[in-house]
């Protein structure tokens, strides 16, 4: 499609006809970062850090069509990365696209790599196809109804962070198999690099050498944790004794945007009075779960990233029908301990870590990549394959996570 002369003159300037003109340096590759919510924007900047030094490639950001993309313009101002709109991100060819989820993505002109945003494909989702919902769940990211439009394979590359995801793939669309690669998982690498710094994350949420972190973590949906067990959370904070205790919370960044910063503050409020340490959704989440002496979760990905920290993970009412039985989530679903209404929380902390048993938990965390410490230099090197350049001499590294930072309310509603 051709841009109009009112068009042209507002475009940005490295995506002008003029680009020469105006550039203070030229570079040889477009890179297009398409972000649909922030939790993929999250995943995106994992990869997109790797291209980090190199001038030859200039990177472009765009906000594509999402439900959830509440949140995505505010992710982007933050980040002050270069924001093209969606109208023009589809009507300029790229040299690469990187995609952490599916919608839009037929409508670019640049070849696109697909990462998972969350630790592997656990979740069964219905797909929504020209407006109607499709009755057959499938596994999201894996399933033909998410990677074939029209009979044509969307994506370039897949990247899959286990072989194990592999057999899944060739079983629910074969057709992709040539496009998928093994590369490895961000989060799991950061977490690994994270455990040694565990007494610096709890020091920085203010838990004493003696006391236990509980750290809870929701996903997004009526079925999450935090969707049908508020009263537990609740329980977290009123029951366990604030000398012994300290309770934090992880909340899915799509719980954040569905309902507003503001309003989450404004539900949690009495419960941070009363001690509950709420994570910014602008902070990272990684030191917050490497710090806890229990975690308590649902069927989210955060509970699964879970299994390594060493704590034993307890689950709420987790919807099982929600998970595609042969992923390393249910799982992990499978043996952990449930939370029960009733009973004392501090008897089921006791009980469950004293039937804790490592081996089970190190076979779940072994099955979310099998490229531990790797992601980095295999991401790398698929991107500079697909930019058709030779990447830099020097090794990506995986650094730590940062300390985590809690949301503070007050008077003002500012945090």
């Amino acid at each position: 499609m051709s841009l109009t002369m009112p068009d042209a003159h507002r475009l940005l300037v490295p995506v002008r006809l003029d680009v020469e003109r105006w550039t203070t340096r030229h570079t040889r590759r477009k890179v297009l970062a398409v972000v649909h919510t922030v939790t993929a924007g999250q995943r995106l900047l994992e990869a997109v850090r790797l291209l980090e030094g190199d001038t030859r490639v200039q990177v472009f950001f765009t906000q594509a069509p999402d439900v959830f993309s509440h949140g995505v313009d505010h992710f982007l101002q933050r980040l002050g990365g270069l924001v093209l709109p969606w109208h023009q991100a589809v009507q300029t060819p790229f040299d690469l696209a990187l995609a952490a989820a599916h919608g839009g993505l037929p409508e670019l002109h640049a070849p696109v790599i697909v990462l998972p945003h969350g630790a592997g494909h656990n979740k069964l989702v219905s797909a929504g196809q020209r407006g109607r919902q499709v009755a057959v769940r499938g596994t999201y990211g894996l399933d033909r109804q998410w990677l074939i439009q029209d009979g044509r394979l969307v994506p370039e590359s897949i990247v899959l962070a286990h072989h194990e995801d592999l057999t899944r793939l060739g079983r629910d669309c074969p057709e992709a198999l040539p496009a998928a690669e093994v590369v490895g998982d961000p989060c799991f690498d950061r977490i690994t690099a994270s455990l040694p710094q565990r007494a610096l994350y709890r020091d920085a949420l203010g838990v004493g050498p003696r006391q236990h972190l509980v750290t809870a973590c929701s996903t997004w949906g009526p079925r999450s944790l935090l969707g049908r067990q508020w009263e537990l959370l609740e329980r977290l904070v009123d029951e366990l004794p604030r000398e012994d205790f300290r309770v934090a919370l992880l909340l899915h960044p799509h719980v954040w945007n569905a309902h507003g910063e503001w309003q989450i503050r404004s539900w949690l409020a009495r419960l941070s009075h009363a001690g509950l340490l709420v994570i910014s959704q602008h902070a990272d989440w990684v030191g917050a779960l490497v710090a806890a002496d229990h975690i308590v979760g649902d069927h989210g990905s955060v509970s699964l990233y879970g299994a390594m920290t060493g704590a034993p993970v307890l689950m709420g009412d987790v919807p099982e029908d929600d998970l595609d039985p042969g992923s390393p989530a249910a799982e992990l679903v499978s043996f952990a301990p449930r939370l029960h209404s009733g009973r004392p929380l501090v008897r089921q902390f006791a009980r469950a870590a004293a039937a804790y048993r490592a081996e089970r938990y190190e076979k779940v965390a072994a099955r979310i990549t099998s490229e531990p410490g790797r992601f980095a230099v295999r991401m790398r090197a698929l991107i500079y394959r697909k930019l058709r350049l030779r990447a830099p001499a020097v090794r990506p590294s995986t650094d730590h996570a940062p300390l985590p930072l809690t949301a503070r309310h007050d008077e003002r509603g500012t945090t």
